[in-house]
């Protein structure tokens, strides 16, 4: 108790009360009684149950909707901790809610503890400023700008310069691999749907053998086209073909889908040597494919699968390095926004995406993965593809709840156990039907933080200083008008 200079002095009362009858007097203080139990059967006794908070491990994030404490959130953290079993996000929500706000957020954040930052594929281009921002390397893919060889093995070819013996030739079945798949991938794309067969995978993997052995330098898919084209025994061999005629007709649309790779509306992005690799040492990357978004899904979807898979030809490189002592151990965070526009280009796409992402927690990348609706999964072509689809969304540890509506919170119900006060808070969140001029979105930067079985951890996030800017979205939709 402080006394003020101008109050008089008075007796301070003793620490257990006055001596005399209605003082307070106490001449013991018991501890108090603790009891556990259920929150089913306590309830009715104290309803006041609270949850245990939320671990102070990562990147600040923003404040605690219900009693305010800070939530910090870092994937690699919460798996050290325990908290998690993998380092996958998960982020769905209404366009204008502020997902790629908490993304940028943990970019700027995870960046600061050393980990880096993989923009595969920034459409719009959302992330470009904050990485400039950031000192690190953006990578403009387009016609007559940067291109992606889908056949470039990126680091991992360097890595394996450096590598003798059984390892250097698992590595370089895995760079085999990769092209194989990622070709095989663009054949499906731009065949509209048309898988391609056994047979002519076989051919395409034969191919890439030998344009390995003849040339030191990574393969494009215009050698691919014009070894096809040529037909040497062992590309016949592989065909199975009994003569030169027999040998055409079984190539024949294998050709033409390669001669749309090269000269169809794919054509001056994927025809040639990577023109600007990826540079291990930027504490960020942005791949920035904005100038092919609005070519349709056709060419974004391609752009996007190699994108990743040169991506993930990074993280590999670097996590093989890594294990044989030839580099420092590296932490990647890899933002995969626009999710939808790659998974629905064609059947099948969602397996290569599916592989790339599955290894994440041994490879040493946490990846965050947005999207605007379950039902972009939904809307993929097979059940097969559906059904990866929704593995991919289940299997991330960490799901982001961000403004959805009552019907969408439906879905969402079948791949994360959600209360009803949680639905309730989530839905309230979104935006509503009737249009409401100069209103900004009511659930802008809400999100519910679901992980397991536990209770939700609903977080505000506010932006402060240089982040108005840098994570502002509208930005080019604001100065159009003006």
């Amino acid at each position: 108790m402080r006394i003020s200079p101008v109050d008089p002095p008075g007796p301070v009362p003793p620490a257990w009360g006055w001596r005399h009858r209605g003082a307070g007097r106490a001449v013991h203080v018991a501890a108090g009684v603790e009891y556990q139990a259920t929150t089913a059967q306590a309830a009715g006794l104290y309803p006041f149950t609270a949850g245990s908070g939320s671990p102070l491990l990562g990147v600040p994030i923003g404040r605690h909707q219900l009693w305010g404490e800070s939530v910090l959130l870092d994937p690699f953290e919460w798996l050290t901790a325990g908290l998690i079993t993998n380092t996958g996000m998960f982020v769905l929500g209404q366009p204008g809610a502020g997902k790629s706000a908490l993304a940028k957020r943990l970019v700027t954040g995870m960046t600061g503890t050393g980990a880096q930052a993989l923009i595969l594929g920034d459409t719009k281009p959302d992330y470009t400023p904050l990485v400039r921002r950031l000192g690190g390397q953006v990578i403009r893919v387009g016609r007559g700008l940067d291109r992606i060889n889908p056949l470039d093995a990126g680091p991992l070819g360097a890595a394996l310069t450096r590598m003798s013996g059984p390892d250097a030739d698992q590595l370089r079945l895995e760079v085999r691999g990769r092209r194989l798949t990622l070709l095989v991938a663009l054949c499906t794309l731009v065949r509209d749907g048309g898988r391609v067969s056994n047979a002519e995978e076989v051919i395409l993997g034969r191919a890439v053998d030998l344009l390995a052995e003849r040339q030191p330098t990574d393969p494009v898919i215009p050698d691919v086209l014009a070894l096809l084209e040529q037909g040497p025994d062992r590309i016949r061999a592989a065909a199975r073909a009994t003569g030169q005629a027999d040998y055409r007709r079984r190539v024949d649309d294998l050709v033409a889908t390669l001669r749309l790779l090269c000269d169809g509306t794919l054509a001056g992005v994927f025809d040639a040597a990577t023109s600007t690799p990826i540079d291990l040492a930027a504490p960020a990357v942005s791949v920035d494919i904005s100038r092919v978004a609005a070519a349709g899904d056709r060419l974004v979807a391609a752009a996007m699968l190699s994108t990743w898979s040169y991506g993930y030809a990074v993280i590999d490189a670097a996590a093989v390095l890594a294990e044989h002592r030839l580099a420092p151990r590296r932490r990647f965070l890899a933002v995969m926004d626009e999710l939808w526009r790659a998974l629905r280009g064609a059947p099948g796409l969602v397996e290569p995406a599916d592989a790339l992402t599955r290894l994440s927690r041994n490879l040493g990348v946490a990846q965050i993965m947005l999207t605007h609706s379950l039902d972009d999964l939904e809307a993929l072509a097979s059940d097969a593809d559906r059904a990866k689809g929704r593995g991919m969304a289940e299997r991330c540890a960490i799901k982001v709840l961000a403004a959805l509506p009552a019907r969408e919170l439906d879905r969402v119900g079948r791949i994360v156990r959600l209360t009803g006060p949680e639905r309730d808070m989530v839905s309230s969140w979104a935006a509503p039907e009737a249009l409401v001029p100069a209103a900004t979105h009511p659930g802008r930067g809400r999100y519910l933080i679901k992980t397991g079985e536990r209770a939700g951890t609903p977080v505000a996030l506010h932006l402060v200083g240089d982040e108005h800017a840098l994570y502002d979205t509208d930005m080019a939709v604001r100065a159009g008008a003006r």
